[in-house]
């Protein structure tokens, strides 16, 4: 992953929220391709949605979601250009653990917008993010 072609440094605060440089937050699920659980893996797609990092959500999305597209790189365009948009902060809502199957509600503040989803996570050999319900 070359960040020179994202719309962050490794200094820089992480867009999840966290409050921690993103070297020392979410690079670390961004370079290995994936994350410990659903909820890190929920705040680690949000920050590659606002850096623009099209192949983590890929690698991330389970292949039987309804948002993996079939030509991938329109859909690799698509979320570029998703990426374009303002990420403001995320909020998390609710967080339901489970040992392979994971829920979390958030809001995402995007431009004027607030997205309000109830997500589903699944864990196989790695967490993926499935599909979500909009509130």
């Amino acid at each position: 992953m070359k960040l020179k072609k994202l719309k962050i440094s490794k200094n820089t605060k992480c867009p999840c929220g966290s409050g921690k440089k993103y070297k020392d937050c979410c690079f670390r699920w961004h370079k290995i391709g994936s994350a410990p659980n659903a909820l890190l893996l929920m705040k680690s797609r949000f920050t590659a949605y606002a850096i623009g990092n099209a192949d983590y959500i890929i690698k991330t999305t389970h292949p039987t979601s309804p948002h993996k597209e079939k030509d991938l790189d329109e859909w690799k365009r698509s979320i570029k250009e998703f990426s374009k948009s303002e990420f403001k902060k995320l909020e998390i809502v609710e967080f339901i653990d489970g040992e392979k199957e994971a829920f979390v509600e958030f809001k995402a503040y995007i431009d004027d917008y607030i997205m309000h989803e109830r997500s589903r996570f699944v864990k196989k050999d790695k967490w993926y993010y499935v599909d979500g319900t909009q509130k």
